[in-house]
């Protein structure tokens, strides 16, 4: 790869049509069209291709007896290896007990290390919703508790409950999102229950543990669902929650004791417990 490249932008007033097709004639490199302008990029000098594009603007002008405005510049840029720079973009964080890093990174002698390379699906452990289930699950899950991950996202909150001996149920509405949990269970050489696609309505089971980091809209949507899966006596992790709508996601979970807040920037995350009627 060579140190620099060139980029040559076109952008013509009129007939961009035909400054597209000459173009096109003239190089064999891929060409971006943006907003009207023409964008060619290429680690050869495009000079001739520029002094080209010159000469047809004015014989246009010529053949059609007017003048047309043509903004032509090329410059030289840095080339980029863009596969190094967003490697080192994306760096490894510590949440709890738990060290989440790229595949591209070494895990941690001393940390539960989950293995998570960012895709579209939500949950890198870079955002404070997912950073703070982290930290609550070091505190509340232990071996053995059955553990509902409702909205798993890339799977990694119930990647670390597995990781800490929990039997583990996943789930989303999003069917792609289910796909890349499993992948990424399977990478971290921990298994999960079931899973489907779908949320908490669609479980058979009760648990000791559910988690939902998911937004306040969607939790308040689902709360009777959450509450009628969990164990008497069961902890709801709730998250995804803007602080503006605490209260409000507060007030559906009225009948469930708060134990714990967690709040980083404009982000709560609340744990809650389902007390026994015979213990209120």
């Amino acid at each position: 790869m060579n140190k620099n490249y060139y980029e040559l932008k076109i952008k013509p007033s009129v007939y961009y049509e035909l400054f597209l097709d000459l173009i096109n004639s003239l190089t064999t490199n891929a060409i971006e069209e943006l907003n009207g302008t023409i964008i060619v990029r290429s680690e050869d000098n495009l000079e001739d291709i520029k002094n080209g594009i010159k000469s047809f603007q004015h014989e246009l002008e010529i053949a059609f007896n007017t003048t047309i405005k043509c903004d032509i510049s090329l410059e030289t840029k840095e080339n980029i290896n863009w596969i190094e720079a967003y490697q080192n973009s994306v760096k490894p964080i510590e949440a709890g007990d738990f060290y989440i890093h790229p595949s591209w990174e070494q895990p941690l002698q001393n940390k539960q290390n989950i293995l998570i390379d960012p895709a579209l699906t939500f949950g890198s452990g870079h955002h404070e919703t997912t950073n703070s289930c982290l930290i609550l699950i070091s505190k509340y899950i232990t071996t053995g508790q059955n553990v509902a991950d409702i909205g798993c996202g890339s799977g990694i909150l119930g990647i670390a409950s597995a990781k800490l001996g929990a039997n583990v149920d996943i789930c989303d509405t999003d069917k792609l999102a289910v796909e890349d949990a499993k992948k990424n269970f399977k990478s971290n050489y921990v298994t999960f229950n079931n899973s489907w696609v779908g949320s908490a309505s669609k479980s058979t089971i009760t648990y000791d543990v559910i988690i939902a980091n998911i937004v306040a809209d969607v939790l308040i949507m689902i709360h009777k669902d959450l509450k009628k899966i969990i164990k008497d006596n069961g902890i709801i992790i709730l998250s995804g929650i803007m602080d503006i709508y605490q209260n409000k996601v507060l007030n559906k979970f009225k009948d469930l004791e708060v134990l714990e807040t967690i709040k980083q920037n404009e982000w709560v995350t609340l744990v809650l417990k389902k007390v026994k009627i015979d213990e209120q």
